[in-house]
């Protein structure tokens, strides 16, 4: 489904990405794992065209799209959820739905996915006529998970969804992404500082270091993996 060859992105002229390749195939549940600072948001920012990369391709179901803008590789299917939940705040939750159908025209078809979502996230369903900002933050990851599902991806990027959350939610939401890979035939890119979960619900994963992927392979295999249990995983 995805393939990055080779990328190269800069921030002026620092380097965050240092000839990066990685694969994901229809139906997986991929994870990157790393420090911060490692360059994992920035890969995600580079398939999804907030950042381009200088070099190097990402080729997206065969077509090529590092040069595209980002609302052309949405309409294409691909849809980000960014740290930080970025919600729209003043708007209600079904607003906030709203906005992740903007490309769409099929008002019958985005009514469906909305009470679809209400049934996937029954919080949301309660909130439906609340502002975004006043609901809890994993509430507000459930809304920003769900604005993204609004546009139909094939492929949904997750950027760290465990972030600032009690551990008791931040299993909510890791089931719930295996629901959504598993139910929804979602194929699904995981970048996420929990590696321990993170690991539990990939199908594979890669590691970055400093711009550069030093490891990749089966999420069991990296589990157990001694030098990712030891940097990672605190085992």
């Amino acid at each position: 489904m995805l393939k990055i060859k080779n990328i190269q992105t800069y921030y002026g002229n620092i380097q965050a990405l240092k000839g990066i390749s990685i694969e994901v195939s229809q139906g997986e549940i991929i994870t990157l794992i790393g420090a911060n600072g490692a360059g994992k948001t920035t890969t995600l920012m580079s398939i999804s065209g907030v950042t381009a990369p200088r070099h190097g391709e990402i080729i997206f179901m065969g077509r090529p799209i590092q040069r595209m803008s980002p609302d052309e590789i949405v309409a294409m299917g691909i849809c980000q959820v960014p740290e930080g939940r970025h919600i729209f705040p003043y708007l209600t939750v079904s607003e906030n739905l709203d906005m992740g159908a903007f490309l769409r025209n099929d008002k019958s078809g985005i009514k469906k996915d909305m009470e679809h979502i209400f049934d996937l996230f029954p919080i949301l369903a309660n909130r439906r006529n609340q502002q975004g900002g006043t609901l809890s933050g994993g509430e507000q990851q459930m809304l920003a998970i769900s604005r993204a599902l609004m546009a139909r991806p094939r492929l949904l990027l997750l950027d760290e969804p465990s972030l600032g959350l009690a551990p008791l939610i931040i299993r909510q939401i890791f089931e719930i992404i295996k629901k959504i890979n598993e139910e929804e035939n979602t194929t699904i890119f995981l970048v996420e500082q929990n590696a321990n979960l993170a690991l539990k619900v990939a199908h594979r994963g890669y590691v970055m270091e400093n711009g550069k992927i030093t490891l990749a392979d089966s999420a069991k295999n990296l589990l157990s993996n001694q030098e990712v249990r030891k940097a990672y995983l605190g085992i």
